[in-house]
């Protein structure tokens, strides 16, 4: 664990010349503000740097826009992209009428979150680990305007790309089909040196990784398996892992990005979010029930289903998040666990020890806020234990693959961010449990979102152009 003076050596000793406080706003990136090394002692960790709130989206108005970044010391990393050595503070957001942490402030919700789990006496910690995928093409254009919209991807490894240039030479001819970039080695891999450099940046940050290749789409789909954490920590290194992986692929002159559903006809990108809970350092997800889960599991598993479409609003917060969710294209849309069967949207990984003993969350992706997913569904997975919510018989079939009125019975995902918002106002007493979410929060975040679903509904498509022009 970090302190303040650990930090000022740090300081000291790497010759630092600024320090960069950072946090995460409700849509899920990062914002910060530097401020020169001379200028920054200890007394920072107890005063915060105070900022105009009201500037940031689904935050207080000029009314009431006074906030403080409030640095953690645990936090603290040299960044390794700047010329000049700085410092970077991950920061909590504080509300200087009360001194506590803001009720917008997503890293905030998450250490709530983290101390209702200890107040219910359920458990004591509760541990995370997503697996975010990503593309990483070599460019991309786009443009939305009144005489029209447009999307060009650029991507020598695409399945489309005998089309794209090499230095005015053809295109090498090694790239992955469609669904079929599941781990080739290179030059079909063309991706594994950058994932290399992504990674040793990673581990440098403190971040520990375990696995990087390539997935399944064409056109540079990618993934990095760093390890699990506790839900705050796991949150702060799922923030380091896309501030590294968008600017390691800029360094090599390529743009990344973890849009859900970037591309048309091949596979999008997931964050599967792998939980437990344990409590006097045992894992409580261990049991004899089935696939070896204890019953507290089970309901846990219950509370995430039930609350499943409210969840969406939060675990698959873009409008592009539900181009791929999608029935009968293999994405994880049926709201029924299983283990090892990968088409349900909870999945029990096999694993050798009770230690490892967990529940995987299929249907998140990677433009999900982590502090504001994992809150929610750990908090969605406490009222399954709080109420004994069973989630039913397990689902051991190919749920891609059902008769027509066996699959109208099972209960899927939301199809949209309009109706996942609609479940989440109608169903998120779960979240303001102990104050962890606040109604005020909730409120906010929907008239956000729905801003964003306004948009899109309003923006004339091209392809409706091809279906409508000629009616």
């Amino acid at each position: 664990m970090g302190s303040p003076h650990d930090v000022m050596k740090m300081i000291e000793e790497n010759d630092v010349k600024f320090v960069d406080f950072r946090f995460t706003d409700t849509r899920g990136k990062e914002q910060h503000v530097t401020v020169p090394a001379t200028a920054f002692d200890e007394e920072f960790f107890e005063t915060g740097h105070p900022f105009d709130g009201s500037s940031i989206a689904g935050w207080k108005g000029v009314q009431a826009s006074d906030m403080v970044m409030m640095p953690d010391a645990n936090t603290a990393y040299l960044d390794p992209f700047y010329d000049e050595t700085t410092l970077v503070l991950t920061c909590d957001v504080v509300d200087p009428a009360d001194g506590r942490g803001y009720d917008r402030d997503p890293r905030s919700i998450a250490k709530r979150a983290e101390a209702y789990l200890k107040s219910s006496g359920l458990g004591d910690t509760a541990f995370f680990g997503p697996e975010p995928e990503f593309f990483i093409f070599d460019g991309v254009e786009w443009a939305v305007d009144m005489s029209g919209c447009n999307l060009k991807i650029h991507s020598h490894e695409a399945a489309w790309g005998s089309g794209e240039k090499n230095n005015g030479m053809g295109a090498s001819g090694h790239r992955p089909s469609v669904k079929g970039g599941y781990f080739p080695v290179p030059p079909v891999d063309s991706l594994h040196d950058i994932r290399s450099a992504m990674v040793l940046t990673l581990e440098a940050l403190g971040v520990p990784v375990e696995v990087h290749h390539h997935e399944t789409a064409s056109a540079g789909q990618c993934e990095i398996g760093t390890k699990f954490s506790t839900l705050v920590q796991r949150a702060d290194w799922t923030q380091i892992l896309k501030y590294v992986v968008h600017n390691i692929a800029h360094q090599y002159g390529k743009t990344a990005t973890f849009m859900p559903k970037p591309i048309v006809g091949d596979s999008g990108s997931g964050m599967h979010v792998h939980q437990s809970i344990w409590k006097d350092g045992k894992n409580l997800f261990a049991g004899d029930g089935y696939a070896g889960l204890s019953e507290l599991a089970l309901h846990y598993i219950g509370g995430i289903i039930k609350h499943a479409k409210a969840l969406n609003a939060i675990t698959n917060p873009a409008t592009n998040s539900y181009k791929r969710l999608v029935p009968h294209f293999e994405a994880p849309v049926k709201l029924a666990y299983s283990a090892k069967n990968r088409s349900a949207s909870i999945r029990i990984p096999f694993v050798a020890s009770t230690k490892a003993r967990r529940v995987e969350t299929r249907f998140p992706d990677p433009a999900a806020n982590p502090y504001l997913c994992f809150a929610a569904l750990l908090m969605a997975g406490l009222d399954g234990v709080q109420n004994k919510i069973h989630p039913g018989d397990p689902a051991d079939k190919n749920l891609y693959d059902l008769p027509p009125e066996e699959d109208a019975k099972t209960p899927t995902v939301c199809a949209s961010l309009d109706e996942a918002l609609n479940a989440l106002a109608a169903d998120h007493d779960f979240l303001t449990r102990g104050g962890v979410f606040s109604k005020d929060w909730i409120d906010a975040y929907i008239t956000l979102k729905r801003g964003e679903v306004t948009r899109l509904n309003m923006t004339t498509h091209p392809i409706e152009y091809e279906m409508y022009y000629s009616c």
